[in-house]
């Protein structure tokens, strides 16, 4: 009995020792989950779909985690406008500020990176970094305009003085007018993203001409000028000081003040999920037009293959891969449609050979649209024309292997059906006038010959009339030499 007491008050012990342990451990979660803490995330090279992706899921992790801050650490040549605005519209509907910092040293925030600063909630600079070169037009500006650096020389319709009550210029629509239509659509670019970065300068308090300078002019600003300047809010050396120097300062988001606590937090890095990183290998335009043809050509083999099943697998998995990464760029649809054209003339070629006709065809066509497909300025999002080259090379090669196999299999004698009997020499079993039977293909065939032929002698068959066999006497038997017979 007394030790049926014992096991009692041991097994009451350890259930409260349990249940002590369990809220201890929840609360300490719990602690830790109320904890304030600043998120990192790196945009770091072109600024394209994988980014994209990348700060809408940090977006996200921030809001779902109550996060004090995100810092968003800025490395970019700049890239797509239309990744760039996807970018811009997630920082500016964030629940959670967005510190843009430029950094580490040697860093840079050209063309795209400069709106995302300018973008974010408070913009810092590293020591020995850069921005600037929003210009979204190749760097020499439109077609005309003085070099980066230069003033414009002003005219009646360029004076400031000029501008109407609403502070447009009335000159404008009349030089539009007199560009050419490229330059026209240039300056529409130019004007278009002037608005779009004064707007985000003011709203943020920031530089808004020198925002205007860098669009049109290229214009670039080291870390310590960018203070200056006032297109910045702070240098700081690190994460950690940056943390100590934006404490206490006040921020909008969605019309409300919020006075930031960042003094001390802890900082967690957010790194690309797996998909994303596979997005930012593939959405490069030069591998995803490598894996649409690997695709292609995978799936040409298993048709001229059937049943080895690997070349069909690995097509299918790349085409699709090519064609999503494809999907994610901004495309010439009339590059893309000769890309297409072209390889559907060369698949056509290798199942209805044409000795040439298509597969050509479809080889000048696929390099002209290959050379459009991606329709950008961006050279990180170009296609280079050395994949250019080596697609067309190896498609190229691709085409004299099915047309030497297609003149080869021409020249090849039948190998089924009556006409493989064409050429065969064959044994006369009996012979009348210019009929009688001859032996072929173990079968006793009825056979028929402009020439007399005897019984025992060797006829070669000549061609195929129906069911029965035209032939000629065989080379070297007795009545082809003019004699008597046996």
């Amino acid at each position: 009995m007394l030790i049926t007491q014992n096991l009692g008050r041991l097994a009451l012990a350890a259930v409260a020792c349990a249940a002590v342990l369990s809220a201890g451990l929840g609360q300490a979660r719990d602690d830790a989950a109320s904890r304030p803490i600043a998120l990192l995330a790196a945009i770091e090279g072109p600024i394209g779909p994988a980014a994209t992706r990348h700060v809408e899921k940090v977006v996200e992790e921030a809001a779902a985690r109550r996060a004090e801050v995100l810092i968003l650490r800025l490395n970019t040549p700049g890239g797509l406008a239309d990744a760039m605005r996807e970018i811009i519209s997630e920082i500016l509907t964030s629940p959670v500020p967005v510190v843009g910092y430029v950094a580490p040293p040697g860093a840079h925030a050209s063309s795209a990176g400069t709106y995302i600063l300018y973008a974010t909630h408070i913009a810092a600079m590293a020591p020995g970094t850069n921005l600037g070169a929003a210009t979204p037009i190749p760097i020499g500006g439109l077609p005309g305009a003085p070099p980066a650096g230069e003033k414009r020389p002003k005219n009646a319709a360029e004076d400031g003085d000029d501008k109407d009550a609403n502070g447009d210029d009335p000159g404008l629509s009349e030089r539009l007018r007199s560009l050419a239509p490229s330059e026209a659509m240039n300056a529409k670019a130019t004007n278009d993203a002037v608005a779009f970065i004064r707007s985000l300068a003011e709203m943020h308090g920031r530089n808004a001409d020198w925002a205007e300078k860098a669009v049109r002019e290229a214009a670039s600003l080291s870390s310590a000028r960018a203070l200056q300047e006032g297109v910045i809010d702070l240098v700081a050396e690190d994460v950690a000081e940056l943390l100590e120097a934006i404490d206490g300062r006040t921020v909008s988001l969605a019309g409300e003040e919020r006075v930031l606590a960042t003094a001390g937090l802890s900082v967690e890095t957010v790194e690309m999920d797996p998909i994303t990183r596979l997005l930012a290998v593939i959405s490069n335009p030069n591998v995803a037009l490598i894996l649409m043809m690997i695709g292609i050509y995978g799936i040409i083999f298993e048709f001229w293959n059937p049943g080895s099943i690997g070349p069909g697998m690995v097509g299918a998995i790349c085409l699709t891969l090519g064609l999503y990464a494809l999907n994610q760029l901004p495309l010439d649809y009339a590059g893309l449609a000769l890309v297409g054209l072209g390889v559907a003339f060369m698949v056509a070629e290798s199942f209805t050979p044409t000795f040439g006709v298509f597969g050509i065809s479809g080889l000048v066509a696929f390099v002209i649209g290959a050379t459009m497909l991606v329709e950008t300025d961006v050279p990180e999002y170009q296609i280079s024309w050395w994949v250019i080259g080596v697609m067309a090379a190896l498609s190229a090669a691709m085409l004299v292997l099915v047309l030497g196999y297609t003149l080869r299999a021409y020249r090849r004698p039948a190998v089924s059906g009556p006409a493989r009997m064409v050429g065969a020499e064959v044994p006369v079993l009996d012979w009348s006038g210019r009929e009688g039977h001859v032996w072929a293909e173990s079968e006793r065939w009825q056979a028929r010959s402009d020439r007399e032929l005897t019984a025992g002698t060797t006829a070669r068959v000549r061609a195929v009339d129906g069911l029965i066999l035209v032939v000629d006497p065989a080379a070297g038997t007795g009545r082809e030499n003019g004699e008597g017979g046996l």
